[in-house]
């Protein structure tokens, strides 16, 4: 029996996390989550991903910190923003680094459960939303 996709939630609202934790399990996914980047960032030593959605605003190192260091260490993680930002600015430089989708929160499950299948479908910087 093949593995099951793991999916890395980082989120720094324990709300969030738990609800997007039950909806992926459900889904038939794996999931780990953590309540901010310097804990992801820990944990990819023991444990390989395969999409990371994470929030924007969080203290310590925001969601556009964590992009960033990911593609500066050359990491190919699909990436999904689910935030509470409306800047447009701030999204469209995420999806300059390669950012698979951007929800504004709240976002349907549908809507999110199809662009963690499509970024696990093809991890290459295929079609963004």
């Amino acid at each position: 029996m093949p593995d099951l996709p793991t999916i890395a939630i980082v989120d720094d609202d324990e709300a969030v996390r738990e609800a997007l934790g039950d909806l992926l399990m459900v889904a038939g996914l794996t999931c780990h989550t953590f309540a901010g980047a310097a804990s992801f960032l820990a944990a990819r030593t023991t444990c390989q991903f395969d999409c990371l959605v994470t929030d924007i605003r969080m203290p310590d190192m925001s969601g556009i910190q964590l992009i960033e260091h990911l593609r500066d260490e050359g990491a190919d993680l699909p990436m999904i923003v689910l935030s509470s930002v409306l800047d447009q600015q701030s999204r469209e430089y995420a999806l300059s680094l390669g950012v698979r989708a951007w929800f504004t929160k709240p976002v349907s499950d549908e809507q999110l459960l199809g662009a963690i299948a499509a970024a696990i479908e093809d991890p290459g910087l295929g079609h963004r939303q």
